[in-house]
């Protein structure tokens, strides 16, 4: 079942706040002099989550913003959106 644009929305805000957290951990984890290979494996995860949340927030986009260029006609505009969101995000 595909989610409504406003679950989408909520599910992007909680992903977001799950990744400060564990941001959060990560200056915790560095004050407290952790191990190094326990603060590379966050930052790993950290990363990992952006990733996802990205994927997330460029899937939204296209349902959003660039659907709505094509469905007014507009289908060069949203090739062009695509192509530019795309290169912020990789």
């Amino acid at each position: 079942m595909a989610k409504s644009k406003e679950e989408g929305s909520d599910d992007i805000a909680k992903r977001f706040a799950r990744i400060a957290g564990h941001a959060e951990s990560l200056k915790r984890f560095w004050k407290e002099e952790r191990e190094c290979n326990d603060i590379l494996t966050q930052i790993s995860a950290v990363k990992a989550a952006l990733d996802q949340v990205g994927k997330s927030v460029m899937q939204h986009h296209i349902d959003k913003c660039v659907a709505e260029a094509a469905d007014s006609g507009k289908a060069d505009k949203a090739a062009k959106d695509i192509r530019k969101a795309l290169d912020r995000l990789v």
